[in-house]
Formats: structure tokens, C-alpha cells, sequence
């Protein structure tokens, strides 16, 4: 068992008593090829939450300041996770994450850029779409749906994968892309939010 997987397991042992995970979805989720994962972002612990949910290993970028801290530096590469600058157009977090889904794996991302302070869907930044098209990568869309509060349920909900070749063929703007990608989220919250 490599460190993503006995970590994976770790976390998933701490969180299920916690969080009464409803996980929706998986069956949607493809089994192969390039796929850019997009969240919503509600809370500090929805990279993990989604991770230990996917059917596949997903990678994540994380600020370069946790790569700097004595424990994490070493531990981070092994969970999937590589840094990039924030503030700042970082060629070389953009330059792994496209090669990430080229070679046919799974990149997480949170559209959002942070998390929402009321639990709303946020604008989605447009670099949502540049790794979409850029990527050469189908985009699954999810959504959680909170809140987390210990014992109650956590829903976790993967929608269809998104063909992003139409979009590639017609020189789509990223703009368009990843407003496309926000209104599948959306669909996603308002369809499940409601059923208990």
C-alpha cells in the first residue's frame, strides 16, 4: 500500500465517525483518462473530504508555504499534493497540473479560489476552464453539501463527467468553460440540497 492510498484509509477511519458521509455518484465517475474534479469549496476540509470520496487518487495543488513546514514537506509529495505560488501566475504549478491530466489523472480544483463565507456558490475563476481545455481532460463536477456539523450528514456528490471536446473544437473562451462548469455545480446543490 503506497502513502496516497494508507492515508487515504487514515483519513477516511478518522472523518466517517464524525461526518455521516452520502457519497453520490461514483458510478458516474470515469474509470480512465484526464479529469479535472471541480468543488465547491465550503470548508477547510473539503480536499480531503473529496479525495477520500473519489474512485480514483486525486492530486491537489497546495500553497507553497505548507511544502516549507518540517512535517508536511515531506509528507505532501506522497498525498498527491504539489505547490504553487499564490497571488501570482506560477508557470510551474499550471505546467504539472496540465501534465497531471494529460497523462491521464485525476486533478482536483475548487473553482471558487476560497471558500464561501455563507455557503453560497462563488464566481468560478477562469483558470477552471484553462485546465479543462488546456488539459486535454473531461471535467466531473461536485458538490458538497454540508453542513459540518459533527453527526449530521455530509453529502459528497459527483454529477456527470462534462465533454469538453465540443468546446475545444469551437475555441470556447475559458471564461465560458468555466462558467459551464459553475452552472453544472449549481445544479448539482440545488438538485440535492433539498433531499434528505
Amino acid at each position: 500500500m503506497n502513502l496516497y492510498s494508507f492515508a487515504k484509509s487514515v483519513v477516511f477511519t478518522a472523518l466517517k465517525p464524525i461526518y455521516r458521509f452520502e457519497v453520490i455518484g461514483t458510478e458516474k465517475f470515469p474509470k480512465e483518462g484526464g479529469i479535472l474534479l471541480c468543488s465547491n469549496h465550503i470548508h477547510a476540509l473539503d480536499p480531503p473530504v473529496v479525495g477520500i470520496n473519489a474512485p480514483r487518487p486525486v492530486n491537489f495543488m497546495a500553497k507553497e508555504e505548507l511544502f516549507n513546514m518540517p512535517i508536511l514537506k515531506n509528507l505532501l509529495p506522497g498525498l498527491n499534493a504539489f505547490p504553487v505560488k499564490r497571488g501570482m501566475s506560477d508557470r510551474d504549478a499550471l505546467r504539472r497540473a496540465i501534465k497531471l491530466l494529460k497523462d491521464g489523472e485525476v486533478v482536483g480544483l475548487f473553482p471558487e479560489g476560497t471558500r464561501s463565507k455563507d455557503g453560497t456558490l462563488g464566481k468560478g475563476f477562469s483558470g477552471a476552464g484553462f485546465f479543462a481545455l488546456r488539459g486535454e481532460a473531461n471535467v466531473v463536477p461536485c458538490a458538497i453539501i454540508g453542513p459540518y456539523k459533527p453527526f449530521k450528514k455530509l453529502k459528497v456528490v459527483y454529477g456527470d463527467a462534462i465533454d469538453m471536446q465540443p468546446y475545444r473544437d469551437r475555441r470556447a473562451s475559458t471564461e465560458e468553460v468555466t462558467e459551464v462548469i459553475m452552472q453544472h455545480i449549481a445544479q448539482l446543490l440545488e438538485q440535492y440540497k433539498t433531499e434528505k
